[in-house]
């Protein structure tokens, strides 16, 4: 059993900051791919970021990159995006994935299996 619960999402203007949170429960010790994914109205769903909880191993969409840092803190089981210099078009929906063993980059929903409830970001200009 795998359960994710999101927190962290809001509104905030244009340049600002949005940390994202993740609490991972889980009943193994297995190693996970976990990442973030977002959708927009009228828009696919979109690989965010990811991380492989083994190697340690990170996977950003070049439409992130240099302003997204997805971290994970081991002992609390919580996964984190660190969303910098945000843009009118970052605002989306926003949902923490898991899946057991390695991680496969680009992020592709489907090798997920486990998906949190998602968080909204909205970003004003």
């Amino acid at each position: 059993q795998v359960t994710l619960v999101e927190s962290g999402g809001g509104e905030v203007q244009v340049g600002g900051s949005l940390r994202l949170s993740c609490a991972l429960t889980t009943s193994t010790s297995s190693s996970y791919c976990m990442g973030w994914f977002r959708r927009s109205p009228g828009k696919e769903r979109e690989g965010v970021a990811a991380r492989y909880t083994g190697s340690g191993a990170t996977y950003y969409a070049d439409s992130v990159k240099g302003r997204f840092t997805i971290s994970r803190d081991n002992i609390k089981n919580m996964l984190y995006l660190q969303m910098n210099s945000l843009k009118p078009e970052d605002t989306a929906m926003y949902y923490c994935a898991a899946d057991r063993g390695s991680c496969y980059f680009p992020s592709r929903a489907d090798d997920f299996g486990y998906w949190g409830q998602g968080t909204q970001v909205t970003v004003s200009s």
